[in-house]
């Protein structure tokens, strides 16, 4: 099931990234921030009492030419939108301010958990002024300073208990997908050509804890889908269109539910950064991936247009070069026909397993072609491989000293075991173990 999302409120300079990058960095069980997205320091995954979450730090947002008070009520609204907890900080040295009463008055009206926290709280004398803050209508403060640390683990184990418990059941058999990207590269587009388009829909089901509706359907060769309805894929409103970093979490939330990504780009408009750190990420969360090149219909056509295209494409996404690329268009249906066929195939690759007897045999060739490193007069010795999950498909290659593993090395024989087995579209991960 998707990781519940904290989201971290609150009017300017009341410590907003102070308490984000605490949680973080402390290491209150929280791992490392997620990679492609660090620029914005926007988002961070943790862990509290056993339970992993997401965290969302609002302070990020960059609305200069909006009024003042447009930039706090745009940052509620987000929060609200995406998080299953907010955590409200306040300020205990400025006392409650008519922007503090702003955002509680949106917050208050939402049905999302609220945590108030007070922060600058340093000292003793300082936290008898917390009561003043009940007026604000949201539950009991919890005095805080962010920069000691200080009562962010009472701040926590309130924010768990609101975390969603719904589960989810995915059928074997049943392939889910998602499109991701950024806003107007024409997902909707592109959901409703395919839903359109020679396809039977079988049923609307609940998706997330947010009530939000996925949508199956059967494809012409009888394959099953689910296409999830995510809050990344559709703008919302206005708060979306004038912050397009958000497209980023919006889309966490999909990429955690899917076996299939479909990362949409423009063809118009080419690849930014922005199309890097969403693709990257549902590359570290180990789903498959499909680039597809939404609007080819409005590109000019000329000699190797799509080569050229592709090759930028693959240039760009180095470390997506696995990932299949499918030119289409929504306006005009082109290859979208394609598309389920190609869902189908990659989501099939990622469950591929590989008899340890064979895969042996592939390691064991690759090492001589290719002889392991030496660090310092050690050489690297392996010993054995084995395949232990999918979903994305993970070996498990036993030697005798894992430091002696180097990353190109780790390529090397990624790239060996993708010329012998079908993991188009899918990455595959490779952990090297001490053998004991």
């Amino acid at each position: 099931m998707p990781s519940p999302t904290i989201a971290i409120v609150g009017r300017p300079n009341v410590g907003k990234s102070t308490i984000f990058n605490r949680i973080a960095g402390e290491r209150i069980s929280i791992v490392e921030d997620t990679p492609g997205v660090t620029r914005d320091r926007i988002y961070t995954k943790g862990e509290w009492l056993n339970q992993e979450f997401n965290v969302i730090d609002t302070g990020g947002i960059d609305l200069s030419e909006e009024p003042f008070k447009d930039q706090i009520k745009h940052q509620a609204e987000i929060a609200i939108e995406e998080a299953d907890v907010i955590i409200f900080v306040t300020s205990v040295r400025e006392g409650v301010t008519e922007d503090d009463e702003l955002v509680a008055n949106i917050l208050y009206k939402s049905n999302t958990p609220v945590v108030l926290a007070v922060n600058k709280a340093d000292n003793p004398e300082l936290r008898n002024d917390i009561f003043d803050f009940y007026t604000l209508g949201l539950g009991e403060p919890f005095p805080i300073s962010g920069s000691h640390g200080i009562g962010l683990g009472d701040v926590l184990d309130e924010a768990a208990k609101h975390f969603p418990d719904k589960t989810y059941t995915q059928e074997d058999s049943m392939i889910y997908f998602s499109l991701i990207g950024r806003p107007n590269v024409g997902k909707s587009s592109l959901i409703n050509a395919m839903l359109g388009e020679n396809r039977v829909i079988v049923s609307e089901i609940e998706g997330t804890t947010r009530e939000a509706v996925d949508t199956r359907f059967v494809s012409a060769s009888g394959q099953e889908f689910t296409m999830i309805d995510t809050a990344g894929m559709r703008k919302r409103g206005k708060v979306y269109e004038k912050t397009e970093k958000y497209s980023v979490m919006r889309a966490m939330r999909a990429i955690e539910r899917s076996d299939v990504v479909l990362m949409v780009l423009d063809a118009k408009e080419g690849i930014r950064e922005q199309d890097k750190k969403v693709a990257g990420y549902a590359h570290e969360a180990g789903c498959a991936i499909i680039l597809v090149v939404n609007k080819w219909d409005l590109l000019e056509k000329k000699t190797n247009t799509m080569r050229k295209f592709e090759e930028k494409v693959r240039n760009e996404f180095l470390y997506l070069d696995y990932a299949p690329i499918i030119f289409v268009s929504a306006k005009t249906t082109q290859r979208l026909q394609q598309l389920p066929d190609l869902i189908e195939r990659v989501g099939l690759n990622q469950n591929l397993r590989v008899p340890s007897s064979v895969l042996n045999d592939v390691i064991m060739d690759a090492v001589a072609i290719n002889p392991t490193p030496t660090d310092k007069g050690r050489r690297l010795k392996i010993f054995y491989a084995t395949q232990v999950s999918v979903k994305p498909p993970t070996f498990v290659i036993f030697v005798n000293d894992e430091n002696l593993m180097h990353f190109s090395y780790s390529r090397f024989l990624e790239n060996q075991i993708r010329r012998s087995f079908e993991f188009e579209g899918t990455p595959i991960r490779i952990i090297p173990r001490k053998r004991k």
